[in-house]
């Protein structure tokens, strides 16, 4: 058996799951196997981006997990980063 964690969390609240699963265990597969699905209502951990210790895995139904992995699940962006930073830079200036 392999040890790894999962992640995930919401502007309200956190998880981090412990579990066990065999060797030989892909990334998305231990995500079904932990069952988080069951406790985040609406969470699509079929598609949704998964990263291992903040690098994101480009293929999750390839990439096999390590003992001791920290399987990130990742939100998709409700706002670009560089459209934030305009936004914020053009209420600055708005209020000068």
């Amino acid at each position: 058996m392999v040890k790894v964690e999962v992640a995930y969390a919401t502007a309200e609240c956190q998880w981090l799951l412990a579990c066990d699963v065999p060797h030989g265990t892909t990334v998305r597969e231990a995500l079904h196997l932990c069952g988080i699905a069951a406790k985040v209502g609406g969470l699509d951990i079929e598609h949704c981006p998964v990263g291992i210790f903040g690098k994101l895995v480009a293929d999750a139904r390839e990439r096999l997990v390590e003992e001791g992995d920290r399987l990130e699940i990742y939100r998709p962006l409700l706002l670009d980063p560089i459209e934030a930073r305009r936004q914020r830079a053009a209420k600055a200036k708005a209020k000068r």
